[in-house]
């Protein structure tokens, strides 16, 4: 399918690839998008090896990207950039990653292929020039990674939320923006509830967002949420929604006592006692 435009005019664009791997059950979906002003392209999220091929066809078609000032990490997890190895040998562009995941990004590629390519994100954030324009990177740490950005785009004010406002579904599914949140929470909240770190730090980057003027909140899995009313919502329901250590107690940390099987992955109990 050919990407989602998710705002276009003559010097600036930002486009939404959802379905470049097939949906085989094994890989979870994902989005990645590219920015461009006046000429100059940034690429955030680019994804996995399995995604590779695809991306850089599908994004030549509309942007050489050989010209990508930037690759933009959220965070350093393998969905976000287990491909950075190849980005790297393709293009010019440097990886733009909070400076906790500075030191592991060189695990993705060949030895000395990130030397003097990475640009390495305090956790404050901060303004990225791009074009004649600039991004900017928003703290978002916890949410769910120890050093983790979500990206505001004044032009088109689109805030990238990487795995904040996630949902769960195909590659179809997320092309098709979310205007009334009720109905989409289901496909949110048992994600969120295990993947966000706690409620306090949703209301503090609740507290920060409500700040920017928003058209459009793009995660990086699933369907965009677009328009006041459903931003709004969102904002009210993860502000109040418990998550993570919230929900942790002495239960969930008690010693194993069912043995896995390994054939079919299921547990079965062990009645010998622990030392036994």
């Amino acid at each position: 399918m050919s990407p989602v435009e998710l705002f276009r005019n003559r010097d600036h664009a930002c486009l939404m690839f959802t379905d470049l791997v097939e949906e085989d059950g094994q890989a979870v979906q994902a989005n990645q998008f590219l920015i461009v002003d006046h000429g100059q392209g940034a690429l955030i999220d680019p994804g996995g090896n399995n995604g590779y091929n695809e991306l850089y066809l599908a994004m030549s078609r509309f942007f050489p990207p050989q010209n990508l000032s930037y690759l933009i990490a959220s965070h350093g997890d393998p969905d976000i950039i287990a491909s950075l190895d190849r980005w790297l040998t393709s293009t010019r562009a440097r990886l733009v990653i909070s400076r906790l995941w500075e030191r592991f990004a060189p695990y993705f590629t060949k030895a000395g292929k990130t030397t003097e390519r990475i640009i390495g994100v305090p956790d404050a954030g901060g303004r990225l020039p791009l074009g004649k324009t600039e991004l900017w990177l928003l703290p978002a740490h916890f949410m769910h990674a120890e050093g983790n950005f979500h990206f505001w785009d004044p032009v088109s004010r689109i805030l990238f939320t990487g795995d904040l406002g996630v949902s769960l579904g195909s590659g179809a599914d997320a092309q098709k923006p979310v205007r009334e949140l009720a109905p989409h929470i289901p496909k949110m909240e048992g994600f969120h509830r295990r993947y966000m770190v706690s409620n306090k730090i949703l209301r503090m980057w609740v507290r920060m967002a409500r700040q920017l003027p928003v058209s459009m909140l793009v995660p990086q899995h699933g369907a965009p949420i677009e328009g006041k009313a459903a931003i709004g919502d969102f904002f009210d329901w993860i502000e109040q929604l418990s998550v993570g250590v919230d929900l942790f107690d002495d239960r969930n940390y008690q010693l194993p006592h069912s043995q896995i099987d390994v054939q079919s992955g299921q547990l079965r109990p062990v009645l010998r006692a622990v030392g036994g």
